[in-house]
């Protein structure tokens, strides 16, 4: 018997590949596209970005361009050429140019002072007196002794002349009439001594009164009427100091010392005295000598100057700045010191062209005197160089000049030149 034909179903698996195959290839795809989106959002955002920063370099490459054409405000002065006075500088201290202390020459009880404490007293002026009866007292007895010894004397003197008369007539031997000559002789170095005790009371009763030895100003007592004084006391009474003149005695170093040497010999050298600062002169003087020999310790020697003082600017004691005057430049080439510039190359300095632009020239500075430089080359007379502003500036920039006490030109805008703008918001 014949069997049926049956028809095997068909496999599940290979019935369902198709769908699944089919779902793979979407996936891929929407991930693709995800990826795609993604890609074009982020170029979009970076495009949006570069726009602002093209306009910002734009902006600034405009400001820029304003900015280095705009001139740059500094300040000018003239090179000059003149005499310029040479000095050396060096820290001094005055002192009086006569220091007396007062000392009692005797013992005793001060009775009077005749002075009053910073008076100004002239020489020989009588300032104090020491008790002077025991000195009168001394006198007295010196003139009594030498009274007695003169009556002895004077009776020595009459027996020699009998003496004699005998003795030529052979009645006493030579001996006796020697002794006798001796005798006269004793009393009259007797007398002689009684001269000089008399002398040296009367000395002593003169240092009872105690003047004053030169002109000068009268300092604060140091003792007081009534107490006792003697010779030996270390103080003193008072102190004399003579202010005018007055000395000042400063240091240089001591390679300065062939010049002002050489200097000296030519005639007199001015001395100037400033107060600490270097503000204010005080007084002008002469340099009177230097000291004779330099101080191992610190290189330097000493000067003397003196000044005469008439207004009483210095005092004793003071610190002053000393300026010495050695020469004269004669045509230096000046400008102020301000103006120069130190870097690797050296000095140099910032001259003003005819177009308002700069440019850098070097220098050599052959000496300062306080704000002023003298040079020996780089720069000419009639020439500017700018004293103030040098940090902005480089070679070839443009520059508006101004000179220092001259009030600013305004530029078109009411603005003095130079003036920023301020930025809107």
């Amino acid at each position: 018997m014949a069997q049926p034909l049956i028809t095997p179903p068909p496999d599940l698996r290979e019935v369902e590949s198709p769908p699944q195959r089919g779902s793979g290839r979407k996936t891929v795809l929407w991930i693709i596209v995800v990826f795609v989106v993604i890609g074009l959002g982020l170029l979009g955002i970076r495009a949006l970005h570069k726009a602002p920063d093209q306009n910002s370099a734009k902006a600034q490459g405009t400001r820029g361009g304003a900015d280095a054409s705009r001139a740059i405000p500094v300040s000018v002065a003239p090179v000059e050429q003149r005499d310029i006075p040479v000095y050396l500088e060096g820290l001094g201290n005055v002192q009086a140019y006569y220091t007396v202390t007062i000392h009692s020459r005797v013992d005793g009880q001060l009775m009077q002072v005749h002075f009053r404490e910073g008076q100004q007293v002239r020489k020989g002026a009588e300032l104090a007196l020491i008790d002077p009866r025991p000195y009168e007292v001394q006198v007295a007895q010196a003139e009594a002794t030498k009274f007695k010894d003169q009556a002895n004397l004077e009776n020595a003197q009459r027996d020699l002349e009998r003496y004699a008369d005998l003795y030529k007539q052979g009645v006493i031997a030579q001996q006796q009439y020697n002794t006798q000559q001796s005798v006269v002789a004793q009393q009259e170095g007797l007398v002689r001594a009684d001269d000089a005790q008399i002398n040296n009371a009367k000395l002593n009763l003169t240092y009872c009164h105690i003047k004053a030895p030169i002109d000068g100003q009268v300092g604060l007592r140091l003792v007081d009427p009534g107490n006792m004084v003697h010779a030996a006391d270390p103080n003193g009474l008072l102190v004399i100091t003579q202010l005018q003149p007055i000395s000042v005695l400063f240091t240089l170093p001591e390679d300065n010392l062939q010049m002002v040497i050489q200097h000296m010999k030519g005639g007199r050298l001015e001395v100037q005295a400033w107060n600490r600062d270097d503000t204010q002169q005080i007084a002008d003087g002469r340099l009177e000598t230097i000291d004779n020999q330099i101080d191992p310790n610190t290189g330097t020697f000493r000067l003397k100057g003196v000044f005469d003082n008439r207004d009483s600017a210095l005092y004793p004691n003071q610190f002053v700045n000393a300026r010495l005057q050695v020469y004269t430049r004669r045509n230096a080439i000046t400008m102020p010191a301000a103006a120069v510039q130190r870097g690797s190359q050296g000095t140099y300095v910032y001259v003003l062209k005819q177009d308002k632009t700069v440019e850098s020239r070097p220098i050599k500075v052959a000496l300062t005197e306080g704000l002023v430089a003298v040079v020996d080359s780089g720069v000419n007379p009639g020439e500017q160089v700018v004293t103030d502003g040098q940090e902005k500036l480089q070679p070839g920039s443009r520059v508006d000049p101004q000179i220092p006490g001259q009030p600013a030109q305004s530029s078109p805008s009411g603005r003095p030149p130079g003036a920023g703008r301020r930025s809107g918001h």
